[in-house]
């Protein structure tokens, strides 16, 4: 008797659950909502976001997960058309560890390298975010007009 299918059923299982936890660790609720999203339409995809791309990708110890979202929020706002999702990562910066100062100012810098408008776009979905948890960040003297 085989018992290879049960084995790798139980490993992609054990991958899936270890991908969700760090989905959950990272993205919280938002992240466990796309997954969940998928379900009906395409729940391979779902399951490849969590094993893959959080519980592998994610996970890995080169870069700390605040360091991770940084990256995150220079590509999605360089490819642009990807709101929904910078919305997410913007909500995983915050819970990893960036400070709404930080986040701003990345989006700021993105704007040498991706342009005007993926930087604006970008940066209004991170009002949006901010807004919703209370931290906008106060003007100060010190930033330029």
């Amino acid at each position: 008797m085989n018992t290879q299918p049960v084995h790798d059923s139980q490993a992609r299982q054990a991958r899936f659950e270890h991908g969700m936890e760090v989905l959950t660790r990272i993205d919280g609720e938002a992240g466990r909502r796309v997954v969940d999203s998928l379900a009906d339409i395409s729940p391979e995809l779902g399951h490849q976001v969590a094993a893959w791309a959080f519980g592998e990708m994610y996970d890995r110890p080169a870069l700390p997960p605040r360091d991770r979202q940084l990256v995150t929020l220079g590509m999605l706002t360089a490819l642009g058309g990807c709101e929904p999702q910078l919305e997410v990562h913007v909500n995983a910066a915050l819970n990893v560890g960036l400070t709404p100062d930080e986040i701003v100012e990345a989006l700021l810098h993105s704007a040498v390298y991706c342009g005007m408008p993926k930087a604006l776009n970008a940066t209004f979905v991170a009002k949006k975010v901010l807004g919703e948890r209370g931290l906008l960040p106060q003007p100060s003297d010190d930033r330029q007009g």
